[in-house]
């Protein structure tokens, strides 16, 4: 964004222009498949802590979702099932809640069982993973940290199923 275009806005909100122009507003970068997983780390919503890097050697599927999105509700129980099945094969599923509250989230849990971790999604959160536009949207990451598939809105189970035993055959025989 230029600084006259960063001076403008600042001036419709009523912000001095000398804080505009030095402060850059980033786009999110758009992310496709083979990139590498932008690296989080937090406390999931339990305060165990998560660190993707320490997945590393892993099949994750990173699950962003909210409790007013019905696809995601529905996929919820289904995620927790592949979890509960591939686990031990080294699959780790993580839901990213982009609800507005802790508390919200922790509703959601109570009435539906996760089996697997969730920690609390924000827009800079979101920004790292290109920019959550629609839910859910997950993005499946490879034992070496990189983008295996990317899969933006309601789809048929079968297509994460495949997708995640193809995933797991890479990490050899299980």
């Amino acid at each position: 964004m230029s600084r006259v275009v960063a001076a403008m806005f600042a001036l419709l909100l009523g912000l001095p222009p000398a804080l505009a122009a030095t402060a850059p507003i980033k786009a999110p970068v758009k992310l496709k498949v083979g990139d590498v997983a932008p690296q989080f780390a937090r406390d999931d919503v339990q305060g165990r802590h998560f660190d993707l890097r320490a997945q590393r050697g892993k099949i994750v599927l990173i699950d962003f979702w909210a409790s007013w999105c019905p696809p995601c509700i529905v996929e919820i129980p289904h995620l927790g099932q592949l979890q509960k099945k591939y686990g031990a094969r080294g699959f780790q599923a993580v839901g990213v809640s982009m609800d507005d509250s802790a508390d919200t989230t922790k509703e959601t849990m109570q009435k539906i069982p996760f089996h697997y971790p969730v920690v609390l999604g924000d827009a800079k959160f979101g920004n790292l993973y290109g920019g959550v536009l629609g839910l859910p949207l997950q993005f499946l990451v490879g034992a070496d940290g990189k983008i295996l598939a990317i899969w933006s809105g309601e789809m048929p189970t079968t297509t994460l199923d495949k997708g995640i035993a193809a995933a797991l055959k890479t990490l050899g025989p299980g």
